[in-house]
């Protein structure tokens, strides 16, 4: 069935801007950090228009280094913004996230590409970038939600075991809803645009289940990764710490 979706005009692109501008005012009436929000649909719109022109070139382009490159671009970011809000340790912290996001990530990519679709050549990038930033989109949230919930806990005195426990089922619990609500209350974006392309809804599905269990696998995997290097960071900085504070009443005494 041929491809045909319309396309959206400048003006009508302008229209979707009306909601997030009532929400911007909420958000300004209520001393709700409006500002944040309107830098992020800021950079969200230079962001796509920036992306949308280097995508047009990586998808002509016949070399993988270029492909392995902008993988590696994404993987950076989502590790940045994944452990943006974390205070204490932040080197440690963005360490973490990146073993946590690429040693889940890749291995789900190239399980998707390689053994579920079969993509020839395997860097083919008009589906190995996308794929690739779902996965790392996933990953990122879920680290995202554990390192924040991990900081929470941690600093209300929770024993790490706890911390750890809670901020893990924290970190699921969106791409849980999504599992739950999928084809109920909501058609993914993946499957709508298959739809909207002219491909038969009983194939959208296929990629729609691909999609929704690489993405809940990888939330899983990263999520757990992180908080499991976090916690032992944290258990030995727990022990350095009693150390020097022995030995500084040790001194003391004498």
């Amino acid at each position: 069935m041929a491809s045909n979706i319309p396309t959206i005009s400048l003006t009508g692109l302008a229209l979707t801007f009306v909601p997030p501008a009532i929400a911007l005012v909420l958000m300004a009436a209520w001393r709700a950090k409006a500002f944040h929000g309107l830098y992020a649909l800021a950079r969200m719109l230079l962001q796509l228009i920036a992306i949308g022109y280097l995508l047009v070139y990586v998808f002509k382009s016949e070399d993988y280094r270029l492909v392995l490159l902008v993988l590696a671009v994404m993987l950076f970011f989502a590790t940045r913004i994944a452990v943006r809000h974390v205070r204490d340790g932040k080197k440690a912290a963005f360490a973490a996230g990146l073993v946590a996001i690429g040693a889940s990530s890749l291995p789900v990519l190239a399980l998707v590409t390689q053994g579920v679709i079969g993509m020839d050549p395997w860097f083919a990038p008009r589906f190995l970038v996308p794929l690739a930033g779902m996965i790392f989109a996933g990953a990122m949230n879920a680290v995202s939600l554990g390192a924040e919930r991990f900081q929470a806990e941690s600093l209300r005195g929770v024993p790490v075991a706890e911390a750890r426990r809670t901020a893990f089922e924290a970190s699921l619990i969106p791409v849980t809803n999504t599992l739950l609500a999928v084809g109920l209350v909501s058609l993914p974006g993946m499957m709508t645009g298959q739809i909207l392309s002219g491909i038969s809804p009983l194939v959208a599905v296929r990629y729609q289940i691909v999609v929704m269990t690489m993405l809940f696998g990888t939330a899983g995997l990263a999520s757990g990764i992180y908080l499991f290097l976090r916690s032992r960071y944290m258990e030995a900085e727990g022990v350095r710490n009693h150390s020097r504070q022995s030995d500084q009443g040790g001194r003391s005494r004498a």
